[in-house]
């Protein structure tokens, strides 16, 4: 038995040991795997021109309020132009940062950031179901889905973005983590 609890801790020792490189790396490949195509397709629908909203981003960004207006973009106040703009350029650049591993922790702050904002207007804006956390359906497009990408977006913040990145060829990440 005490050689089969020094494998496990030997095994449990080794994997800790990687974790530093091998988890950032994940988080960015899955990122890419998974997120990068569905933000950009998201942003690309939002941009009739590089400084010009579609109307449906305003239909997206902000749903009850062109609503209200009866879908005249010319009715919105002064603000959520520039709102929608910089959410659409958001959703370009930064999961670019995040593939490319530049600014990582920034741009996966920006994207945990985004997401949540995004979670919300789904939720209260357009009325989508939440779903709910610990109900043996892992399906929720929200909460379920949603608290996956946050998880994968905390591994970049928290161990930034690992060997093979653009931050750590110039030097913005240590090279060896401390313990």
């Amino acid at each position: 038995m005490n050689w089969l609890l020094g494998l496990y801790r030997e095994v449990g020792a080794f994997a800790s040991r990687q974790g530093d490189w091998v988890l950032p790396t994940l988080a960015r490949l899955v990122f890419a795997a998974v997120l990068l195509g569905y933000f950009w397709a998201s942003a690309l629908t939002k941009l009739d021109g590089p400084f010009s909203p579609s109307t449906g981003a305003f239909a997206q960004i902000f749903p009850k309020a062109f609503e209200a207006v009866g879908y005249d973009v010319g009715q919105l106040g002064l603000w959520q132009r520039p709102v929608v703009l910089v959410g659409s350029w958001a959703e370009l650049v930064l999961p670019l940062l995040i593939v490319l591993g530049l600014l990582t922790r920034l741009a996966a702050a920006g994207m945990m950031g985004f997401v949540l904002l995004q979670s919300l207007t789904d939720i209260y804006g357009h009325g989508a179901a939440a779903g709910a956390w610990f109900d043996r359906a892992s399906d929720a497009l929200i909460l379920d889905q949603r608290a996956l990408w946050l998880v994968v977006l905390a591994v970049l913040l928290c161990k930034g973005a690992g060997p093979l990145s653009a931050d750590r060829a110039l030097g913005v990440e240590p090279t060896r983590l401390a313990a």
